[in-house]
């Protein structure tokens, strides 16, 4: 899709031939043709300018989720602009279209590997600042791609090529990126400046969760503490004016429920008539009956159906939630968000099984139909042991033969090739496609991919090149993979803005210019394969 905010070369042409005209000699030494095809390469001016584009992006997105489940999003985790910028120009390559793919800016990630204080938890301990900070360099690294691409095209032009379609026509690395705020930084006016700072970056859609803000704990982990339904809305309302003030009138709210794993909250709302949000949020505290002569000195108390009642309480001072409330309390924050400004839910669960995510949008769609997930394929899942204990239950139901595959090991290895496994693989591959169309998913993102490929990529790495194959790991494992696949970065000064810059020199300081890219650039030497192919095929035409 062209971007609906790019501006031609030749609008910026005639802006740029009517600015000369106006300040007269002393713009003479100004190139029109140059500062346009500047001006074109330069999409976006502002962080804002991004947001406002890429909401529209995802809106239009989602009324297409809603009229067809198969045209869901994806997204994958980031935690540096370059490796962003690496999966666009990959998602260009690969599928010709950056049509349904995002990014997601992770606060696990940004905790993990961008906070000053060194690798720190997903307990939002990290610098507030690091988080707008980050979706800036993001869209620096994808404005950078766009500018590369587009600065290649005009050179091919120069060289009597037909491009000038596939520049008319460009579709920019530029997509939405949806923003983890945790659980706000502090309170409403903390999250309302956080909001402020993310989306001035460039962020369009803003992820926030129900816990408590200075006990935020990972979703995937134990001890986590939500607040009652008046606070969140808080945060959520914060959010919207932070969106409106700053223009971009079609940003994305999604709002997490952490309730499903969550057994405690840190205060009790104040009810003001029988049924409100306070009351039935107090209805999932759990709590003993009690007459008052066992009361004890300065205890809170509750009244409930005429009883007296004592809230069970931890030594830290936390209230707890009545067992089996998670998924009614998730199902009452899904429609709670939903019905006070949230666009998108996030519902973190233990697994990732379509029919217990299924049972629970279901129930929330009852009230309000068109409701939709934004939801995490976490790497903290064993999707391998997961999907093979759903498949083994199913055959189990259906009769079909078990006996030989041990439930308690089926992560073994001598399994891999199995009937059972390879229904399991089956059953991973759909899995997106199936939550999509059965459980309301509308975007699927991975939090840590990159995270943990960094990792991968080290450890194969590592291996070979301080063992045995020496220099031979990298050339074979990294730099001939790069050639083969024609991956970008196998030329990084190139990728790094070196040939950009030469014919930036080039404008401004005509031919006393600097260049890198001249015969002695060692980055000559990924052309000969290419080149050296070239030639054959020219000769052969003579022939």
């Amino acid at each position: 899709m062209k971007n609906l905010s790019q501006p031609s070369y030749s609008s910026a042409l005639e802006t740029v031939q009517n600015l000369k005209k106006k300040f007269g000699g002393s713009w003479q030494s100004i190139n029109a043709e140059n500062a346009a095809r500047m001006v074109t390469q330069n999409q976006f001016k502002t962080g804002l300018d991004i947001a406002k584009y890429t909401a529209g992006i995802i809106r239009k997105d989602m009324a297409e989720y809603d009229a067809d489940s198969s045209k869901y999003t994806q997204s994958l985790g980031c935690w540096h602009g370059f490796v962003a910028q690496q999966k666009m120009i990959s998602v260009k390559k690969h599928h010709k279209t950056t049509s349904k793919r995002y990014l997601y800016l992770s606060g696990w990630m940004v905790a993990a590997l961008r906070s000053e204080f060194g690798p720190l938890p997903d307990q939002s301990m990290h610098e507030k600042t690091a988080v707008p900070a980050l979706i800036a360099e993001i869209y620096d690294f994808l404005r950078q791609a766009d500018a590369i691409e587009l600065n290649d095209l005009f050179r091919r032009l120069e060289n009597g090529e037909d491009v000038q379609s596939e520049i008319d026509n460009f579709e920019s690395h530029i997509v939405p990126i949806i923003a983890d705020i945790d659980a706000g930084f502090g309170n409403e006016e903390a999250t309302y400046l956080l909001a402020k700072k993310m989306i001035q970056a460039g962020a369009c859609a803003l992820q926030i969760e129900n816990q408590v803000s200075d006990a935020k704990q990972c979703g995937h982990q134990d001890g986590k503490v939500t607040v009652p339904h008046e606070d969140f809305i808080a945060k959520l309302n914060a959010i919207r004016y932070a969106f409106i003030e700053l223009g971009v009138e079609e940003g994305v709210i999604v709002a997490r429920t952490d309730s499903e794993g969550a057994g405690l909250t840190q205060k009790l709302p104040v009810s003001q008539e029988p049924g409100d949000l306070a009351s039935q949020y107090l209805a999932f505290v759990d709590a003993e009956e009690i007459t008052l002569n066992e009361a004890k000195e300065d205890e809170v108390l509750m009244k409930r159906g005429g009883k007296l009642l004592r809230p069970i309480r931890l030594a830290n001072g936390l209230y707890k939630f009545k067992e089996g409330s998670n998924i009614d309390r998730v199902v009452l924050d899904c429609i709670t968000s939903l019905q006070n400004g949230a666009d998108l839910l996030w519902i973190e669960t233990p697994t990732p099984n379509v029919a217990q995510i299924a049972s629970m949008v279901n129930r929330v769609r009852k009230v309000v139909p068109d409701a939709k997930l934004v939801y995490n394929n976490s790497p903290s899942f064993n999707w391998t042991l997961n999907f093979r204990k759903q498949v083994y239950e199913e055959m189990a139901s259906t009769g079909l033969d078990i006996l030989h595959y041990d439930k308690e090991n089926l992560m073994d290895e001598k399994y891999d090739g199995s009937y059972l496994c390879k229904r399991a693989d089956e059953k991973i591959r759909t899995f997106q496609m199936d939550s999509s169309r059965e459980a309301g998913i509308f975007h699927h993102l991975i939090t840590l991919p990159t995270y943990h490929t960094t990792a991968l990529h080290m450890n194969d790495l590592t291996e070979g090149y301080f063992g045995e194959q020496g220099m031979l790991a990298y050339v074979k494992g990294v730099q001939r993979q790069e050639i083969r696949k024609g991956v970008s970065c196998v030329k990084h000064q190139r990728m790094a803005g070196s040939d950009l810059g030469d014919d930036h020199k080039t404008f401004f300081a005509g031919d006393k210019a600097l260049k890198a890219g001249g015969t002695k650039n060692t980055s000559n030497q990924f052309e000969s394969g290419k080149a050296n192919k070239k030639a054959k095929i020219e000769v052969s035409k003579v022939a």
